[in-house]
């Protein structure tokens, strides 16, 4: 079984920067792909980004790109996003998740999920 822990969420002021971190134990880290999605109040969950297994390929949906990178170490068995100018409509849970056998970095139905991090941006 896979286990994802995410952290590094908080109350932020629109155009401060946050980074995010999950990691990931109980299988290797270097054969998933690696994604962040999220999900805002009232609204579905969506795809934020996605990093290929040696971290050397990304992909981000249009209204990050830019602002967010995902980046991964897999030394540490770790996924990161850091977020630059942040914006009051990126308030949201964000989800760390990871699939074994994605072919596609448009990642959309994904095995395994961490529990969130509150992610909270002021305006």
């Amino acid at each position: 079984q896979v286990q994802l822990v995410e952290s590094g969420g908080g109350l932020v002021q629109a155009g401060d920067s946050l980074r995010l971190s999950c990691v990931v134990s109980g299988r290797t880290f270097s054969n998933y792909v690696m994604g962040w999605f999220r999900r805002a109040p009232g609204k579905e969950r969506e795809f934020v980004a996605a990093i290929n297994r040696l971290g050397t390929d990304t992909y981000y949906t249009d209204s990050v790109k830019g602002r967010f990178t995902i980046s991964r170490d897999n030394a540490k068995s770790t996924v990161y996003l850091q977020m630059n100018s942040l914006k009051p409509e990126d308030t949201a849970v964000y989800y760390c998740a990871a699939d074994r056998f994605a072919a596609t970095l448009r990642l959309t139905s994904v095995p395994y999920w961490g529990q969130g991090t509150q992610v909270t941006v002021s305006s």
